[in-house]
């Protein structure tokens, strides 16, 4: 939709701006189709570019060492795996939680500790855990187990046994081998192997089913400055079912198909549904769960898993490193429990971009394109704008943002995604305000430079505009 834009406000501009921005992609997939459409410029040049949305290690390993012009962006911020790393997305949430207990903040801190089941990170926490676990056991607690660098589903597991996890961590596959280590060290050295990092969850076995099946959420965050914070949620998403009905029968426990959603581990199964995807669009979801359930109940929900999303970025705020040239487009997973409580299952640095159907695709697409035009390249924006395209400013200077107070619903999220007509409203009004500044332009004209009066005597917008934010 970025054409609205074009039309009415870039086509009256002497130089048309999208032919002006350069970027560079390390993917080939739904991104670069819409950096493409946009009319974007694409360059091989190491430096010479606007946006580069380009892979973690590039940032790991280059941004430290490239000299950024104030115009250029880049897709991640520099520590990001604060957030997105399981292991201390838990230890920043514990943080804040004590911080928010030390400074008399009960209330507050209550909202970090909902943040995720109850959670300890191995091996360093392997004390506590079992101090937990044999308090549980007694209820018939299972837990989960998650490596911490690995996506798609890999590495997990559930156990119910205190013994099931002692032979694993005995296991030698389950320790760091890294013979490239070892070069260039005395014989006489001894290298002590560590286990390698996991996170163990308390696992929800009472999830909320639909069809007897289970599902959980994929949402789309994105955060533009950590200082101050600057939030947008993006009205679509979806719901990823499991392809087996949900049990909690003790021989089934290492059935992926029935304990994981991930797409990676479903589309494995043979009723795996590949027109559709295993997945659901949000809205439909939210109009179902209206249907089926009490509103309000609903409605309290969905404000639940902003307040999840929104206290899981102000547990990292403070570490992570503000940079005017990052933002990051996250992916939230989110699971609910069958008393409709929403729990966080992890952060996503780097959600699909890839689609796997038709929906998907034009979903994908979309919520990329409100992404760039978010980015405000092209210098549409006033920087005032509560929602642009399919996002609505979840948090900005400090203030939370939703839908007026005598408004049906507590939360955008699920709500009717209405870019096509928000896009057409939003580039109508800058196109009469480019208009507008013609006009003045061009009255002022004859006149000496200098600042001009209005009526009541101060600055006019005309003379003088403030800069606009990107």
């Amino acid at each position: 939709m970025s054409d609205l834009l074009r039309k009415h406000v870039g086509s009256k501009r002497v130089t048309p701006p999208w032919k002006e921005v350069k970027f560079r992609c390390s993917f080939h997939n739904t991104i670069y189709d819409v950096l493409k459409a946009r009319g974007f410029k694409e360059t091989e040049a190491e430096t010479d570019w606007d946006l580069f949305w380009c892979d973690k290690e590039w940032i790991h390993e280059e941004l430290d060492r490239t000299h950024l012009q104030p115009n250029q962006r880049v897709n991640h911020f520099r520590n990001h795996f604060e957030l997105t790393r399981k292991d201390l997305l838990v230890k920043n949430i514990k943080r804040a939680q004590r911080q928010a207990l030390k400074d008399g903040l009960a209330e507050e801190a209550q909202c970090f500790a909902a943040c995720s089941p109850t959670t300890f990170v191995l091996p360093l926490e392997y004390s506590m855990f079992v101090e937990e676990f044999k308090r549980l056991q007694p209820s018939g607690a299972i837990w989960i187990m998650k490596p911490i660098g690995k996506s798609q589903g890999k590495g997990i597991f559930l156990f119910d046994k205190l013994s099931q996890v002692s032979g694993w961590r005995q296991d030698p596959k389950w320790m760091k081998n890294d013979d490239k280590s070892k070069k260039g060290k005395d014989d006489d050295e001894e290298k002590k192997d560590e286990p390698e990092p996991y996170v163990v969850q308390r696992y929800l076995s009472e999830p909320l089913l639909i069809g007897g099946k289970k599902f959980d959420l994929r949402l789309y965050v994105l955060v533009t400055s950590y200082n101050p914070l600057t939030v947008y949620m993006y009205r679509s998403g979806f719901a990823r079912f499991s392809h087996a009905r949900f049990n909690m029968d003790a021989s089934n426990l290492s059935d992926a198909m029935i304990h994981l959603t991930n797409v990676a581990v479903q589309k494995h199964n043979e009723n795996y549904d590949e027109k559709r995807g295993g997945k659901w669009d949000l809205h439909s979801l939210k109009l179902y769960l209206m249907q089926t359930e009490e509103p309000e109940k609903v409605n309290q929900l969905f404000h639940a898993i902003q307040d999840v999303i929104l206290f899981s970025l102000l547990s990292v705020q403070k570490v992570m490193i503000q940079d005017k040239h990052c933002f990051e487009l996250y992916g939230y997973d989110i699971m609910i429990a069958k008393d409709f409580k929403p729990w966080l299952i992890e952060v996503n640095a780097s959600p699909s971009l890839s689609a796997n159907t038709a929906a998907d695709y034009d979903m994908k697409f979309a919520l990329l394109d409100d992404v760039l035009t978010i980015l405000d390249f092209e210098k549409y924006l006033t920087g005032t704008e509560t929602q642009i395209g399919g996002f609505d400013v979840l948090y900005r200077d400090g203030v939370r943002i939703g839908p007026p107070a005598k408004a049906a619903y507590r939360s955008y999220l699920g709500c009717l995604n209405n870019r096509t007509e928000q896009l057409t409203r939003l580039s109508q009004s800058l196109g009469q305000e480019e208009d507008r500044r013609k006009q003045c332009g061009q009255a002022m004209a004859p006149e000496a430079p200098g600042r001009r009066k209005t009526r009541n005597g101060e600055e006019g917008e005309a003379s003088r505009r403030p800069p606009m934010r990107v």
